[in-house]
């Protein structure tokens, strides 16, 4: 069913393919990034903005500097170094900002019901349970009760990629003519992506699942590592 949404757009590739996605699918009266401090932020929220922008979106940035402040995660400027390694290491549990999704999710929520949407949309896909645990399907189903019972309009959580795995959103993604070479994915936030860490490695392995041409700039692209399962 059609509705009018806000999308939640970091800059990484699966929420900008949500953007595009939400955008054939549903009227998009806004997208929200979020700069809460992370290594990363001021390399994917230009990526947002250039995006929102291109698709005629109002784009809003909200600053969040209390969890970059407060929260411990290595993914934040105040954290520890980002580890290399698959994206399901249980060493990347390092890079989980406290409950992340739930706050933005209250805020979108909020924002949402405010300028008279219907549905807020996030780009969680089938491979994001593994390490967060604000990604999980019990978390989702019980925010999504909550902002729906929380709000006037029952503003509904929008997952239009919960049952794809991130090769399948890059094939998404291209279909919808995303410019893939403005995103980011990178968690150490670099002049280039470094191709080692989990989010890097990832991205690698979503283009060649998915059969297309990667149009990242690396530092280094060495043999994808296994997943921790196979490397016991």
């Amino acid at each position: 069913m059609k509705m009018k949404v806000v999308v939640l757009v970091s800059g990484g590739m699966d929420s900008v393919a949500a953007l595009y996605d939400a955008r054939q699918n549903h009227e998009v009266a806004g997208a929200l990034s979020f700069d809460y401090g992370s290594k990363h932020n001021h390399r994917e929220i230009p990526q947002a903005a250039w995006h929102c922008g291109s698709l005629g979106i109002p784009h809003r940035v909200i600053r969040l500097d209390f969890m970059g402040q407060l929260f411990k995660s290595d993914l934040l400027k105040t954290g520890g170094t980002i580890p290399d390694g698959h994206y399901e290491e249980e060493s990347m549990k390092k890079t989980v900002v406290p409950f992340r999704n739930g706050i933005l999710l209250a805020i979108g929520g909020g924002i949402a019901e405010s300028i008279g949407a219907q549905g807020l949309v996030i780009a969680a896909h089938a491979g994001d349970h593994a390490i967060y645990p604000d990604c999980r399907e019990a978390f989702m189903t019980a925010m999504a009760d909550a902002i729906r019972l929380g709000t006037y309009a029952g503003i509904e959580i929008l997952r239009p990629f919960i049952a794809m795995t991130k090769g399948q959103i890059a094939r998404r993604g291209h279909e919808l003519g995303v410019d893939f070479a403005r995103t980011w994915s990178c968690y150490k936030g670099g002049a280039a992506h470094c191709g080692t860490c989990g989010t890097c490695n990832e991205r690698r392995e979503a283009f060649t699942v998915a059969g297309l041409p990667d149009p990242t700039t690396y530092l280094a692209t060495p043999p994808l590592p296994p997943r921790p399962a196979e490397s016991a």
